[in-house]
C-alpha cells in the first residue's frame, strides 16, 4: 500500500510540473514560487492547528537556513522547468539523493567504497545528461536544473537535522512555506508582476495544490518500513514527466539522454542505500 501511495505521490509531482510549465508563459518562475509558498503556508497553518502543533521552535536558525536554501531549490528548479524538457529539469534534480550522501559525508558519515561508486556513477549521468546543453541556449537551464539538486541536497541534510533534533516535519514545513513566501514577496517589489487571469490562476492553484497533496503522499509513503522500495517508486516521477512532456509538447529524449537517466537513477538509489546503512558519526557535545 505504501508504494501505490509514493506511485501517487511521484504523478502528483509531475503534475505539478506540468502546471508550472504551463503557468511559465504567463508568470515567472520567482511569481510562481510565490503563489506556491503562499498557498502552501495557508494548508500547513490549518494543518499544524489542527494537529496542535506549537509553532515555537529552539531551532530556528535551522529553520530559517532550510528555509532560505529550500527557497533557492525551488527557484532553480521551477526555472529549470520552463527551459528544459520536463524530464531533464526533473531527473537533474533528482540528483538531490547524490548531493544529500556528499553533504552526509561531510559531516561525519563514513563515505564507504559503494557510496562512492554511486557518486562516481551519478556525476558521470549528470555529465552525459548535460552534455547536449553545453554550446546551445539550453546552459544556463541545465546548470539551474543541476544547481536545484544541489540545493535540495542541502536542504533534506537540514531537515533530517531538524528531525533528528525533534522537530516536528509539520512544523518544518511550515517554516518552509513561510521563508519562502516571504523571500519571493522581496524579489517581487523589484520584479514585474503579471495579472492572474482565470486561465492562470488555475494553473498556479494546480501547482501549489498537486505540491501539497504529493507532499502529504509522499509521507505517507515513507511511513512505511519498505524505504528503499518506496525510494525507487520515486524516480517514477522521471517516467510520468517524460510521458507529459510528449503528450503537451512533443518532448523526446535520445539514446543518451535516457541512459544519463538511468545512471542518476541508479545513483541516487546506491546513494539513498548507503547513506541510510551508514550511521552519522556526531561529535561529543562540547
Amino acid at each position: 500500500m505504501h508504494s501505490l501511495w509514493m506511485l501517487l505521490a511521484s504523478l502528483l509531482f509531475a503534475c505539478m510540473g506540468v502546471c508550472v510549465k504551463l503557468a511559465a508563459a504567463s508568470h515567472s518562475a520567482v511569481e510562481i514560487v510565490f503563489y506556491r509558498s503562499v498557498l502552501s503556508l495557508v494548508v500547513m497553518f490549518a494543518l499544524v492547528r489542527l494537529r496542535r502543533v506549537s509553532l515555537r521552535t529552539p531551532h530556528w536558525r535551522w529553520q530559517i537556513s532550510r528555509g532560505l536554501v529550500g527557497c533557492s531549490a525551488l527557484f532553480a528548479y521551477f526555472w529549470a522547468i520552463t527551459r528544459l524538457p520536463l524530464a531533464t529539469a526533473v531527473t537533474l534534480n533528482y540528483t538531490s539523493a547524490i548531493f544529500l550522501a556528499i553533504f552526509l559525508a561531510l559531516s561525519g558519515q563514513r563515505l564507504t567504497a559503494g557510496m562512492l561508486g554511486a557518486l562516481v556513477l551519478g556525476l558521470a549521468g549528470v555529465g552525459l545528461l548535460l552534455k547536449p546543453t553545453w554550446h546551445a541556449e539550453l546552459l544556463l537551464g541545465g546548470l539551474s536544473g543541476l544547481a536545484s539538486g544541489v540545493l535540495a541536497g542541502m536542504a533534506y541534510f537540514s531537515v533530517r537535522e531538524l528531525g533528528s533534533r525533534g522537530e516536528p516535519e509539520s512544523r518544518t514545513v511550515f517554516y518552509f512555506s513561510l521563508v519562502s513566501s516571504l523571500c519571493a514577496s522581496c524579489w517581487l517589489m523589484v520584479s514585474e508582476i503579471h495579472p492572474v487571469d482565470p486561465h492562470s490562476g488555475t494553473l498556479l492553484l494546480g501547482v501549489a495544490v498537486f505540491a501539497t497533496a504529493a507532499q502529504l503522499a509522499m509521507t505517507r509513503a515513507y511511513a512505511g518500513t519498505r524505504t528503499l522500495m518506496v525510494a525507487a517508486l520515486a524516480y517514477s516521477t522521471v517516467v510520468f514527466s517524460s510521458l507529459f512532456g510528449i503528450v503537451f509538447w512533443n518532448e523526446t529524449l535520445d539514446q543518451s539522454s535516457w541512459l544519463a537517466v538511468g545512471l542518476i537513477v541508479m545513483s541516487g538509489l546506491a546513494a539513498t542505500h548507503f547513506s541510510r546503512a551508514t550511521p552519522v558519526r556526531r561529535a561529543p557535545p562540547a
